[in-house]
């Protein structure tokens, strides 16, 4: 029994609205199923202003533009991330301060960045990973004190919230002045690939319309605002075919049932390895789990070697994660600030399990016997 990392799921109806938006005729994008989508976030997760792009990658990419990010400019965000996360600023000219991760979880550690700020610094990028929720009233009143935008990666972060100090509770994406979202293959709600801008501060979306429309006024033009449309700014080609907007509204229209079979998924994995002498994934209590993914961190990088091999010689693929950003290849020369201990214990010791909609308990009930004969 081969036990792959990640299997998409489909729920039936993806191709049923991909006929349809090709039956339209109207298949370039910005139409019916990219309204539904976009619509969908904006209503459920109280966004101002929701826009799908072909990636995260592409989302994070507008989001540098957005906030003019030039030459110099510094921006805070932890290393344990994907190098899409930096890759969007480096672009633009950005300095990218990394942060360590938090001894109990690898997302940013709230704690530290305030000694990171300097005169140059622009913005803070918290990373949601496993769509656990960093400390956003931390990060929020920071931003607030030196005037610094807070874009949040939520790639893997939808439906997964925070609870404020004050019991106020907003989901991840829709708290800082902008957000993006990941529909890559291996997460909650997919679209093969797909993104989307998520917009929480007014003054940036007519722009976000221009840059995401190739630098030109042309979704107002559509909307009858103005007579005719030309280049008015910087820009791409952000947003996707309507194609991967029908794909994306059939597993978005499934939300609730996929969330719940994940979670079911997750729960499992915690209390078949609660005992083990290893870290299992634990959630904050300010944080709602959305059962993104289920990891466990070893002691030291030899057992999650062993382990690794013992579950592929199986035939299961578990994986590690993220290689700290700050010792890469490209940016190692470039980093002059002090070491992250905790990002690179969880870049050696971190293992992430098979997880995907149909895995079953039988499948998952032989990953975790495996690991605790390990031990």
């Amino acid at each position: 029994m081969k036990i792959p990392f990640n299997k998409p799921y489909l729920t039936g109806k993806e191709t049923d609205y991909i006929k349809e938006a090709v039956e339209s005729q109207k298949i370039s994008g910005n139409g019916v199923f990219t309204h539904k989508c976009q619509q969908f976030f904006e209503n459920k997760y109280g966004i101002q202003k929701a826009l799908l792009t072909t990636s995260c990658t592409d989302a994070l990419e507008m989001a540098a533009i957005l906030i003019n990010i030039k030459d110099g400019d510094e921006i805070i965000m932890p290393s344990y991330t994907f190098v899409s996360t930096a890759n969007a600023f480096v672009l633009r000219g950005a300095k990218i301060v990394f942060c360590d991760s938090r001894s109990d979880h690898p997302g940013i550690d709230e704690n530290k960045i305030e000694s990171l700020i300097t005169s140059k610094t622009k913005a803070i990028v918290p990373v949601h990973y496993a769509g656990v929720a960093c400390d956003m009233n931390k990060i929020m009143k920071l931003a607030k004190e030196y005037n610094l935008f807070v874009i949040e990666d939520a790639a893997q972060a939808i439906e997964s919230y925070y609870t404020f100090p004050d019991g106020t509770t907003k989901a991840l994406g829709s708290i800082g002045h902008l957000a993006t979202f990941s529909f890559h293959e291996t997460k909650n709600i997919i679209s093969g690939e797909g993104g989307l801008l998520a917009i929480n501060d007014s003054q940036f979306i007519q722009r976000a319309e221009i840059i995401w429309e190739k630098g030109t006024n042309r979704s107002a033009f559509f909307r009858g605002e103005i007579d005719k449309y030309g280049w008015v700014d910087i820009g791409s080609s952000f947003l996707p075919s309507e194609i991967i907007a029908a794909f994306l509204w059939a597993q978005l229209e499934n939300l609730e049932r996929i969330q719940n079979k994940r979670l079911e998924i997750w729960s499992f994995y915690k209390e078949q390895l609660k005992d083990l002498p290893i870290r299992v994934q634990s959630i904050p209590t300010y944080s709602t789990n959305n059962a993104h993914m289920f990891y466990i961190v070893t002691e030291n990088s030899n057992d999650r070697k062993k382990i690794i091999k013992k579950l592929t010689d199986n035939g299961i693929g578990a994986v590690f994660h993220y290689l700290s950003l700050h010792t890469s290849e490209f940016y190692k020369s470039k980093y002059n600030g002090s070491e992250l201990p905790l990002s690179d214990y969880y870049s050696n010791c971190l293992i992430r399990l098979p997880f995907f909609f149909n895995l079953t308990s039988q499948e998952q009930l032989k990953v975790c016997t495996l690991i605790n004969s390990y031990f």
